[in-house]
């Protein structure tokens, strides 16, 4: 979710909205539009690419009107903006007009970095809109759209969703809503594996599950499916040594409630539960095995090896068979 400065006024003569995800940054143009019809339901929406904000274009938009009407100008790409329009951009920040809210889109980095400071010079209103890169990222993101619209998920329905759906929050902003809609009450794993199977099955924790669980053909299938739908090779690396090394820590730790356990191991309780499931093939050794698998997996895939492909087969296929270690 987008995160944003102390001054929280969307009607800011200013707003600065900084990063690279798309549904973050219209968003934060949503909600000035918002709160600036909300005031006046006739506010003239101007909404631009860097490309159309020529020299001069700023002054004209921003010129007083004889109706003195409130208007919103968004600038998309403001770190593309040529240098002339630049210096425009900067002159007007210097003294802003009334009824007029500036929204600047900015990337963050350092192309175009002089209007970036100069905003926050100004005073500017900043929203931070973050690429988010992390699945702990995303599972807060999805946790927040639920919240956000008033329902209650369980932990493991959030974690199916992103595993089904991956790193598009704009799916993820849309599952949520359609889940939100259809269904009555707290929405459970259950459910959302109901409308969401035929994804999850490509999800890279999906692989890992069927791995961990000695499933070796279920496993290869759903790596293949991964692959072939672009999930990154080193997602599904980072979900198979999750995987394993959350059956090393269970293994190795004290009997007790899932809820010691879980805050014994930094876990939480429903996949305290999952792992017990998962883990009744598992020795020592093989969990050794299977760590190392990872490893040569990992390498494999970051440039180790000729083909990241064949390299996650290997440690899928190494460790399913850990898994049924205990059972010979």
């Amino acid at each position: 979710m987008a995160k944003k400065t102390a001054n929280d006024d969307p009607l800011a003569p200013l707003t600065l909205a900084v990063g690279q995800e798309d549904l973050l940054l219209d968003r934060a143009v949503k909600q000035v539009v918002t709160a600036a019809r909300a005031v006046d339901a006739d506010t003239d929406v101007r909404d631009l690419t860097s490309d159309q904000l020529q020299p001069g274009t700023l002054a004209e938009l921003t010129s007083p009107s004889l109706f003195a009407e409130r208007k919103v100008v968004v600038v998309r790409n403001a770190h593309d903006l040529s240098a002339d329009t630049v210096k425009d951009v900067k002159a007007y920040l210097g003294a802003p007009a009334e009824e007029i809210t500036l929204v600047l889109l900015h990337a963050g980095g350092a192309k175009g970095r002089g209007l970036l400071d100069a905003a926050r010079k100004a005073g500017a209103r900043e929203v931070a809109c973050p690429k988010m890169t992390k699945p702990a990222d995303r599972l807060a993101f999805v946790r927040g759209e639920f919240r956000a619209l008033g329902r209650a998920a369980t932990p493991e329905a959030c974690q199916t969703l992103v595993d089904a759906i991956g790193s598009d929050l704009r799916e993820l902003a849309s599952a949520v809503a359609q889940l939100v809609a259809d269904v009555e009450g707290t929405i459970d794993e259950a459910i959302v594996g109901r409308y969401y199977t035929g994804r999850a099955e490509a999800s890279s924790f999906t692989v890992a599950d069927r791995a961990v669980e000695g499933r070796t053909a279920e496993a290869l299938e759903a790596l293949r499916w991964s692959l072939s739908t672009g999930v990154a090779p080193v997602l599904i690396t980072s979900a198979l040594a999750q995987g394993v090394r959350a059956i090393g820590k269970l293994s190795s730790a004290r009997g007790g409630r899932p809820a010691d356990l879980a805050r014994e191991l930094g876990m939480p309780p429903w996949k305290i539960d999952r792992v017990r499931q998962q883990m009744r093939g598992w020795t020592p050794d093989g969990v050794s095995v299977a760590l190392r698998a990872v490893a040569e997996a990992d390498a494999g895939v970051k440039g180790g090896g000729d083909d990241p492909e064949y390299a996650l087969e290997k440690a899928v296929v190494t460790i399913a068979r850990a898994a049924r270690s205990r059972r010979g």
